[in-house]
């Protein structure tokens, strides 16, 4: 069945009430046929549903699909630093200088304490590197509040390369950039 059979056969049930409202024989009832007129109200009729359909707008009221994140913005992260990462190059130079001055009778003591005292001032020198004494910086990222930020969009039909050319959060904003239409060919079979 389709829909010109369907208005068909409620046009022929219609007047088959009416006929037998006004008395008729059972049997003029049911030789109550498709007329030409009938043909061509069901077609009209059919028409103009359909017109109605593919005229107007349906809304989209839920949706789900995948997003296109638009943007990513990781800031830069501060990096802790490892006390021996900052006395790398120094440290084997320090240890070296103290075996030096173990070797000089008499002055390893002396050595070994001048070099215990720069390792300690070394040490008070980079200490405030070791916690956040470093950034990481992240990818494609300009200088903002800090806050990691990301964005999309989701989209049926053209891509508006934006979300900022488009705002759905209330009715004004989905009434203006969602759309359902019925395209008459996805119905055709249903006529």
């Amino acid at each position: 069945m389709g829909l010109k059979q369907d208005l068909i056969d409620a046009k022929l049930a219609a007047l088959k009430i009416d006929a037998k409202n006004a008395g008729a024989l059972e049997e003029e009832i049911s030789d109550i046929t498709v007329s030409e007129s009938i043909e061509e109200e069901v077609e009209l009729t059919a028409e103009a549903i359909i017109n109605f359909l593919t005229e107007a707008n349906f809304r989209v009221t839920q949706l789900k699909a995948p997003v296109i994140l638009e943007d990513f913005k990781i800031p830069d992260q501060a990096v802790n630093v490892e006390l021996e990462t900052l006395l790398g190059d120094k440290k084997p130079i320090l240890d070296t200088i103290k075996k030096i001055g173990e070797l000089i009778p008499g002055a390893g003591a002396a050595i070994s304490a001048l070099v215990d005292k720069l390792e300690a001032a070394i040490e008070e020198a980079v200490k405030p590197l070791l916690e956040g004494g470093s950034v990481l910086p992240g990818p494609n990222v300009e200088k903002e509040d800090g806050a990691l930020e990301s964005t999309g969009y989701v989209f049926v039909g053209d891509d508006p390369e934006s979300q900022t050319v488009f705002d759905v959060e209330d009715e004004d904003g989905q009434r203006q950039f969602t759309t359902v239409k019925l395209i008459r060919e996805d119905i055709e079979d249903l006529i």
